[in-house]
């Protein structure tokens, strides 16, 4: 039933397997600390791609200045303290050095040792990424979905990220922060998970400007919920979305008054979700919108561009394997050693990334 699936949720689920692909390298290759999984303390805190290509990726070995830093990752002065604040004093990537009588522009910022070392993996992981996609679906399959990408990201705004934003406390895409359009690095501008960012976070701002509703809440919760009453805990398994996202999302729907979580009985042990007519009417409208700017964007990037685009997404979403899971599934499976090998695996993808405060990690997690 893929045909059936709203192009944001197709550019999604691929951009989510692609950074959990990556995430598993990285994971795997680079000495790092967890919350849940324990490591060593001078080791940075384990982040997701996101953190990589919305600051690290702009800080060398000598250092940069706050200033320039700001200039080239295109983020806001308010919107770069805060990831910087949590890049050195939580996570552990890089040391901030004031200047003696100088504005806070002029401080240094300086990968640590253990930034480095992740600095220097995460250099070359998206070329090593997209070369096990080329393999695993066919260079022409990859290579098609590319060039379809790179054909409607082409004709978008130029100030366009290349990432998507971490989600405020509506969960909606705010890109009124990013003061300009960050610079190209390490020639990544083609690469896919920049391509299917910048094309899902327009039409995510498209959707959002226009439902004032977001689309990750209606993509990953009241889209499900909706349809039947459901258990809160079955939430993550049939989302995709992690537990602790699950709870924001849910505290969200509740006090927007468009659904409540309440035992299922008085007998029940367990909590389900009720979504009131007006998060159904809600939820009904938000697929409405998403239709129209699909057909919307047939006008505005050319038919021919959005029909290749759409087929080239569904055929590595469909891809089968010989060995059970799509080829899709079959890439995002965890090292032994990964955090992700440790908890029940996802048995579906997000229909729409879920990237927090929590690491960036396209699942909440």
């Amino acid at each position: 039933m893929v045909h059936r699936l709203p192009l944001s949720t197709l550019l999604s689920q691929v951009l989510v397997a692609f950074t959990i692909e990556f995430d598993n390298e990285f994971e795997h290759r680079v000495p790092h600390r967890t919350a849940n999984f324990g490591g060593s303390r001078p080791d940075p805190y384990l982040v997701s791609m996101v953190m990589w290509l919305m600051v690290l990726r702009y800080v060398p070995e000598q250092g940069v200045t706050a200033g320039e830093l700001k200039h080239q990752s295109g983020l806001s002065k308010k919107q770069l303290r805060q990831l910087l604040e949590r890049l050195s004093k939580w996570w552990g990537y890089v040391t901030i050095h004031p200047a003696a009588n100088q504005p806070e522009s002029a401080w240094i910022v300086r990968p640590t040792a253990g930034g480095l070392r992740a600095i220097a993996v995460w250099r070359d992981l998206t070329a090593i990424i997209e070369q096990r996609w080329h393999e695993r679906f066919g260079h022409d399959s990859t290579r098609d979905l590319i060039q379809a990408l790179e054909a409607v990201a082409n004709q978008l705004h130029p100030d366009m990220p290349d990432y998507l934003p971490i989600l405020g406390y509506e969960l909606k895409n705010h890109i009124s922060e990013y003061s300009s359009s960050p610079l190209l690095a390490d020639n990544q501008s083609c690469s896919l998970p920049i391509l299917l960012s910048r094309i899902l976070l327009s039409l995510a701002i498209e959707f959002e400007t226009e439902a004032d509703f977001s689309l990750a809440l209606y993509a990953n919760f009241l889209r499900i919920a909706a349809e039947q009453e459901v258990r809160v805990k079955d939430i993550p398994r049939l989302s995709g979305v992690s537990k602790e996202a699950t709870a924001m999302a849910l505290d969200r729907l509740q006090k927007l008054g468009l659904a409540e979580v309440k035992n299922e009985s008085s007998a029940s042990r367990f909590k389900g979700v009720a979504v009131n007519a007006e998060g159904r009417d809600m939820a009904a409208a938000c697929a409405r919108h998403l239709h129209m700017i699909e057909n919307r964007w047939q006008e505005r990037f050319g038919a021919v561009h959005i029909t290749r685009l759409r087929a080239s997404l569904e055929s590595v979403i469909q891809a089968e394997s010989t060995e059970g899971p799509t080829l899709l599934m079959q890439g995002i499976a965890p090292y032994p050693d990964n955090w992700r090998a440790m908890v029940p695996p996802r048995e579906i993808l997000p229909h729409y990334p879920m990237v927090l405060h929590r690491g960036g990690y396209p699942d909440g997690s």
